[in-house]
């Protein structure tokens, strides 16, 4: 049976972590290198931080509070937010990232992906998808720039595009349960589990366990939250108990 991950998420804006409902409304939640440290305390298997306001504001990531969180933590780091060519992730793995986290930018240049992954590897590029649902059915359409803005690209079929020009890994949130606490997309988790190999993070409305379980049996091989760790609803190491409990193998 393989190990599934359990990842806490660092939505950083100013050199803080922050959390809100699909961006709107943010609420401080603490040093991101401080919970960084916390999280790994509690058995976290990844760490993911995204500079959420690098690309509205046209900048590149905050290469320090990358620098802050890797002096603290041991476990690997994906890193997103900003990254809009190949120089860019370079200083972020330099500064401790184990991954490069690319949105918009892939959307807007495609072929960055596969450069990204010719000289750092599939294992370093991963793709992060937030996809909306379409109301059509189930199509689910990607969003970029923090979801303010629509692409056109079916999102399943942006996916395949991704891993076949080397993508090593998608996070995929979902736009429509982001921040809500009713639970990941299983439709489209199922949807992109079928359409492509690498592992998918999923990501967007967990609030509890179940929802937990049900992403994973939903396909995905990792999940990812946010608020139910900075306002300490749960731990991790709660979190890998009822995993644990409900048949799922996790790293102890």
């Amino acid at each position: 049976m393989l190990t599934v991950r359990i990842i806490p998420c660092l939505d950083v804006n100013a050199g803080r972590v922050v959390k809100g409902i699909q961006f709107q409304g943010l609420r401080d939640a603490g040093a991101p290198d401080e919970l960084a440290e916390a999280y790994e305390r509690q058995g976290a298997d990844e760490i993911v931080m995204l500079d959420v306001s690098a690309t509205p504001e046209g900048r590149s990531t905050q290469v320090d509070t990358v620098r802050k969180i890797r002096a603290r933590l041991a476990i690997p780091l994906t890193v997103g937010g900003g990254v809009r060519r190949v120089a860019d992730a370079e200083r972020l793995l330099l500064a401790g990232a184990d991954k490069v986290g690319v949105n918009t930018a892939a959307v807007r240049t495609p072929a960055l992906v596969g450069e990204l992954a010719e000289r750092f590897g599939s294992q370093c590029t991963v793709i992060a998808v937030d996809a909306r649902g379409t109301g059509k059915g189930d199509g689910w359409e990607v969003v970029v720039r923090s979801g303010k803005e629509n692409t056109g690209l079916d999102a399943i079929a942006w996916m395949r595009e991704v891993v076949d020009r080397g993508a090593g890994e998608i996070l995929l949130t979902s736009w429509d349960r982001d921040g809500t606490k009713v639970g990941y997309d299983l439709d489209l988790l199922r949807a992109a589990s079928t359409a492509v190999s690498v592992p998918i993070i999923a990501s967007g409305g967990a609030a509890g366990p179940e929802h937990l379980v049900e992403g994973l049996r939903a396909g995905a091989d990792a999940v990812l939250a946010a608020s139910i760790f900075h306002y300490g609803e749960y731990t991790v190491a709660e979190l890998k108990d009822a995993l644990a409990k409900a048949g799922l193998h996790v790293r102890r």
